[in-house]
């Protein structure tokens, strides 16, 4: 090699070098994270886990407080045809409108373990065979379970749509008792009612029928069904007893409310924290659940409530109540010994649900909302 080359070569490494060794440098340099920003992220991940059990967990305690195995079959367009569109339905619904999913400061405490019925919406099913002439009247049959008291019926009401007349006049609703052919007389008529309606103003009617549901349940024998006929001026039948098309969700129904248990006000109170919040304490957090993302169409409403967590730690708080506990827990973190960030108060929600037999349930579900977080 030529001394000219060698110096040429020479020069190349000194101008090069302190690059290469400056990116070296550079690929080598750890990124500047404080311990406290690891503990923080280290916090949020642990609160993503709570989150995703609590969902979990909300989804198990549905369906065990409504006493189900599974979660009702029914699809949206199944909804769709089934919900009544009546005002009883609408009322409940224009409920969750305007009181949303906000958490009150006042709750009512509840301390039963499964959903207490408050109204049930029952529909209308065709009567059996023996009640029947050349399958006529195909309306109405209303199912009844056991778990009903009669002593606990406060109101039942049976609605009836009318189609619109052709003139002014009025309709005579008549609704009578269905019993089987063998027997003689089929029809025992127990309510009528005289109702003035406008030309071409189509309308729902509601009729108490608590006595004959009273007497049904205490002698479930003599529940044959009802037939319903709303008669015009012309002999025109009115009443809509079947979903014909164009008749979806106008069939009739029975509305029954049930009486509520004792229940006690209470005013909540506890630590709130928001999902940015760098407190490691134990406190309570939001969460929204949102029923369509689990697909369960058969929840008419609230399609999501805020359900909330808790998370945070225990130990400060504990270190003079418990301090061998505290001790514990510093030598293995991961331990379950000593007091956990749990709830401490919890309220329940109102749901308004399908059951299995396609029943449309008002009810109240127990401890669904976190309301006080605490350590125990």
């Amino acid at each position: 090699m030529h001394l000219s080359q060698i110096v040429l070569y020479l020069s190349l490494l000194i101008a090069l070098g302190p690059v290469v060794l400056s990116d070296q440098e550079t690929h080598q340099q750890p990124s500047a994270t404080s311990p406290e920003d690891t503990e923080q992220c280290a916090t949020c991940e642990v609160r993503q886990q709570i989150k995703t059990m609590r969902l979990n967990a909300i989804k198990s305690q549905i369906l065990s407080k409504l006493r189900m195995k599974e979660a009702p079959n029914i699809s949206r367009d199944i909804v769709k045809q089934l919900l009544p569109k009546a005002p009883p339905l609408q009322q409940l619904l224009d409920q969750y409108d305007v009181l949303g999913d906000d958490n009150k400061d006042v709750v009512m405490e509840d301390d039963d373990e499964h959903a207490t019925t408050e109204t049930i919406v029952m529909m209308a099913t065709e009567p059996e065979s023996v009640v029947q002439v050349d399958g006529e009247p195909k309306c109405c049959f209303f199912s009844f379970t056991q778990k009903f008291q009669a002593s606990r019926i406060m109101r039942a009401q049976l609605w009836v749509h009318l189609r619109p007349a052709d003139e002014a006049t009025t309709v005579f609703l008549q609704i009578s008792r269905l019993m089987p052919v063998t027997d003689g007389n089929r029809h025992i008529r127990i309510r009528s009612l005289k109702i003035d309606v406008n030309s071409g103003v189509s309308s729902w009617q509601s009729i108490d029928v608590k006595q004959v549901l009273t007497v049904w349940l205490r002698q479930p024998e003599t529940n044959w069904g009802i037939e319903i006929n709303a008669f015009d001026s012309r002999g025109n039948d009115l009443a809509v007893t079947s979903a014909e098309p164009g008749e979806e969700g106008l069939q009739p129904f029975m509305e029954v409310k049930i009486s509520e248990g004792p229940k006690r006000a209470r005013r909540d109170t506890g630590l709130d924290c928001d999902e940015n919040s760098p407190e490691s304490r134990c406190c309570r957090y939001p969460l929204t659940v949102d029923f369509e993302d689990f697909g369960w169409d058969w929840i008419i409403a609230p399609k999501r409530y805020k359900a909330n967590y808790c998370s945070g730690e225990c130990e400060y708080m504990h270190l003079q109540k418990y301090p061998h506990t505290h001790l514990v827990n510093k030598a293995n973190p991961r331990g379950t010994a000593g007091p956990c960030c749990t709830p401490t108060k919890m309220s329940p929600i109102n749901m308004l649900y399908f059951n299995r037999k396609e029943q449309i349930i008002y009810g109240k579900i127990p401890s669904m909302v976190v309301d006080r977080c605490g350590c125990s």
